[in-house]
């Protein structure tokens, strides 16, 4: 009888076994013949040469899919073991497109962040070959949503160190001196929807060491004056909010290996009338840079409940 011991010193084995072990049993019901063993950080097979040789290959792509992803759920594991797939061609998860969308990132308990709609995968396919994108569209289309997918997957696979989100922190009605708190205080409630999409994203433990540890930096466009940000991946978001002086500082922050994106919505510009928006010169004057994109979102991108594209034609913001 041969024997094969396997390490999973760096999987959770709460997610690999499921809850109640429900995984575990599946993955020993899958394989009659052989007698697993799991104690700690080590699994145990005792069996056949040719199944354990099957098994290896197969639990591979398990952990590297835990490891990567940080979930799993039973229609994942049926089809990395190929329960529901074909014997002898186990999918991979990491190139699995979906047939509704591609999967940009996975999420905890196995949430797929895709790209919906032609502009969004778009934009995936522009990060991908230029250092600096423009996503430029109405509210609803999904276009922060996606920057911080592509700042999140760029992370996993270790594309870069940190990601970096900032937003100009622009008074919309409200005086940020009349808020209660401190300064941080004070400045999240405008930073609020990065941290709603990072919370899909990546679990909550596993964010708040991010946070903790500057993996993840949010903070106000003021604060990245003088820096230099370097192997990072870094968004602005709101853009239509920033002065000219503002957004030229921010886009020449930019490290050797980096990447920008800037998010904004030109029909939703909340400075004071007489100040220019500087997204307005940076899209008249930036179009014909090589290494630099731009990607106009429309209606027809709109993810959101099916009315907001009717308020939105109803304020002209959309056709």
């Amino acid at each position: 009888m041969n024997e094969l011991k396997l390490s999973i010193e760096n999987i959770n084995p709460a997610v690999l076994w499921g809850p109640n072990n429900d995984h575990f049993e599946i993955i020993r019901k899958q394989y009659p013949k052989l007698k697993i063993v799991a104690r700690g950080n080590e699994v145990k097979i005792l069996g056949d040469e040719h199944e354990i040789t099957t098994f290896h290959e197969r639990f591979e792509h398990l952990l590297q899919h835990v490891e990567k992803y940080e979930s799993l759920n039973i229609t994942d594991l049926e089809r990395i073991l190929g329960t529901k797939a074909s014997a002898s061609t186990p999918t991979d998860p990491a190139t699995d497109k979906f047939a509704s969308g591609e999967v940009i990132v996975f999420g905890p308990n196995g949430v797929m962040v895709k790209a919906r709609t032609a502009n969004q995968h778009k934009m995936v396919d522009c990060i991908n070959k230029s250092d600096i994108l423009f996503a430029i569209g109405p509210a609803g289309t999904g276009k922060t949503y996606t920057a911080v997918a592509l700042a999140v997957r760029a992370l996993k696979n270790k594309e870069i160190k940190r990601i970096i989100l900032t937003r100009p922190a622009v008074e919309a009605g409200e005086n940020l001196g009349f808020l209660p708190g401190d300064l941080k205080e004070k400045i999240d409630p405008y930073l609020r929807p990065l941290y709603d999409a990072l919370d899909d994203m990546i679990p909550a433990e596993k964010l708040k060491l991010y946070l903790e540890n500057r993996t993840i930096e949010i903070a106000p466009l003021a604060f990245m004056r003088g820096r230099t940000l370097d192997n990072c991946f870094v968004i602005l978001d709101e853009a239509q909010n920033a002065t000219d002086m503002q957004l030229k500082m921010f886009l020449t922050r930019m490290g050797p290996s980096a990447k920008f994106i800037v998010t904004g919505d030109v029909t939703q510009i909340d400075l004071p009338k007489k100040q220019q928006s500087g997204l307005h010169t940076a899209l008249r004057i930036l179009t014909d840079i090589k290494g630099i994109d731009i990607v106009y979102l429309s209606g027809e991108d709109v993810v959101r409940h099916k009315l907001v594209r009717k308020i939105l034609a109803a304020y002209g913001d959309i056709q």
